[in-house]
Formats: C-alpha cells, sequence, structure tokens
C-alpha cells in the first residue's frame, strides 16, 4: 500500500466542483483539490456524449481513500461518479509532509 494517493472525479457544474472540493479539504479528507475545465467524450445509455466538466484532482492518503470515496458518493449528483484513486509512488519529501499533515481527519491528529 502507498500512503498517498491522487483520487479524481467529474462534475458538469463549476458551482458543483468548487463546493465539493472546500468540503472536502474542510472534511480534512485530502489536504488539496484542484478544479479544472476539461472535455469529457464518452458513450452513456447508448449514445455517444460530449460534455464540458470540471475535474477534481485532490491529493490525500491512501487510508483515507473508502471514506473519501463515500463521502464524494454522498455529496455527488450524476448516477455514476468517476471517482478513481491512483497511488503517488514518489514526491517530493515536504509536500508530501505537507500533504500528510492536512489530510489527517481531527480524530487521527
Amino acid at each position: 500500500m502507498n500512503e498517498f494517493c491522487l483520487v479524481t472525479t467529474t462534475t458538469d457544474d463549476q458551482a458543483h466542483a468548487r463546493a465539493l472540493a472546500a468540503q472536502i479539504v474542510q472534511a480534512r479528507l485530502a489536504a488539496c483539490v484542484q478544479v479544472e475545465a476539461i472535455e469529457s467524450f464518452y458513450e452513456w445509455q447508448g449514445r455517444q456524449e460530449a460534455a464540458r466538466e470540471w475535474r477534481l484532482s485532490i491529493k490525500t492518503r491512501e487510508p483515507l481513500y473508502a471514506e473519501l470515496e463515500r463521502f464524494i458518493r454522498a455529496h455527488h449528483h450524476y448516477d455514476t461518479p468517476e471517482v478513481l484513486c491512483l497511488p503517488i509512488t514518489a514526491g517530493s519529501a515536504d509536500y508530501l509532509a505537507w500533504v500528510r499533515a492536512q489530510s489527517t481527519p481531527p480524530l487521527q491528529a
């Protein structure tokens, strides 16, 4: 198991993306969430789709993934939200120490 991971999700509304990002950081489920505009191409319910979306790149610790996924599902308005967890295998020691400190919920501090 890696200690750190990058979790991604998308939404179709910038205000929702910003609110979700703020809620995740406030809950200390992540140290940082970046929100960026993207264009997605996919098939959904038998139709080709293209949509402007907002991607949330969530920097956190792997032990928080299950709780973070539950949080995203509870606060997301998509029927099937994207929730992907990518391991971080290396990074700046100072930055990863900051991620560790910022993504430790108060009960675990």
